[in-house]
């Protein structure tokens, strides 16, 4: 299984793996892979979930979802749901807030929680290379801020907000809450209390013990994420890049401001991960800056499989759900929808 010891000597070719195929022009194909796949009208939606598409860029066309648990339509309570701002995973070369996946973890997030879940999409590259996922993902934020959506005005507590994601959204989601802490007052009503990470997309030039024990894993081999950073970084940058390596020079200036702001961090992983060594470094270097930091960390596993399979996807909101009442301390979300 994904979590067996396996050569160190690459054996699997990635574009074939990935079914990404690039283009002499700068652009890819992309085709299904056994991953992801595209449901933009799946009629196996959880009906007990609202959600509608709503557009943010328009030079970029960029979007999102918002998923709201119905009950709430029809509760007498006035008390407000925590706001998780979510980016979906794919290595930055691949994926859509659209993929089944992602879709049916934000809609169970959203129901079991309960919160009100805005997911966002960003370009891909190598058509728009990093930065371009993170600043389509900050757009996402101060669209947030000024919108007049009723979903998010009436349901949203915009002071108990949360960035979270899986892999490269996880990525994503910690490279935004870095720019979000440098600028607080710009994205103002908005108040991040912190950021949960799914098994974190991280990367670095020196391979890992965990890296080389698990070159060949079945899920998510190194050589899909070598090339996922190949293509996605900018051009001429290594895997070394502050993008990639989280930790290159003990971590990032901002990550000061965040102990001030008192954000807490939530780092979920599974040690049949290739990247669990250096998400374990991940979370010693924010602690070692001061950063409330919370791991939960699963024997064997695989990437992604909190949101690959059913069951784990079920536990997703039990550890969520006691992670975020400690963020929002002293108030209690549990019995915000009667």
């Amino acid at each position: 299984m994904a979590d067996e010891t396996t050569s160190s000597s690459p054996t699997i070719d990635p574009y074939e793996y990935l079914q990404f195929f690039p283009n002499p022009d700068g652009t890819a194909t992309r085709k299904s892979n056994v991953l992801l796949s595209k449901t933009i009208s799946d009629p196996d939606h959880d009906p007990r979930v609202l959600f509608k598409d709503v557009p943010i860029g328009t030079s970029d066309n960029t979007w999102a979802r918002i998923f709201l648990p119905r009950q709430v339509l029809d509760s007498s309570s006035t008390t407000k749901l925590p706001l998780i701002v979510y980016y979906h995973g794919g290595g930055f070369i691949l994926g859509s807030l659209d993929d089944r996946l992602f879709h049916d973890f934000c809609s169970n997030v959203a129901l079991e929680y309960p919160a009100v879940v805005v997911s966002a999409q960003y370009r891909l590259a190598p058509e728009h290379r990093l930065p371009a996922a993170y600043d389509d993902s900050m757009e996402a934020l101060h669209w947030i801020k000024t919108t007049q959506e009723e979903l998010l005005k009436k349901y949203a507590d915009f002071s108990s907000c949360f960035l979270m994601g899986p892999s490269a959204g996880a990525n994503t989601a910690y490279q935004v809450g870095l720019r979000a802490a440098a600028q607080v007052e710009d994205i103002l009503p908005l108040k991040i209390k912190g950021l949960i990470l799914q098994h974190l997309f991280i990367g670095g030039v020196k391979r890992t013990e965990s890296e080389l024990r698990l070159m060949n894993n079945p899920i998510f081999p190194v050589c899909a994420s070598d090339l996922m950073w190949e293509f996605s970084l900018p051009h001429g940058a290594d895997r070394d890049h502050e993008y990639c390596n989280l930790t290159v020079g003990g971590g990032s200036d901002v990550l000061d401001q965040i102990k001030q702001l008192g954000w807490k961090v939530l780092i979920t992983a599974t040690t049949g991960d290739p990247m669990i060594d250096r998400q374990v470094e991940m979370a010693r270097t924010m602690e070692q800056r001061g950063v409330q930091v919370k791991s939960h960390y699963d024997e064997g596993g695989y990437h992604g499989i909190d949101v690959i399979e059913p069951e784990k996807r079920k536990a997703v909101p039990v550890i969520m759900k006691e992670f975020v009442n400690s963020a929002m301390a002293p108030q209690s979300v549990k019995d915000i929808v009667g």
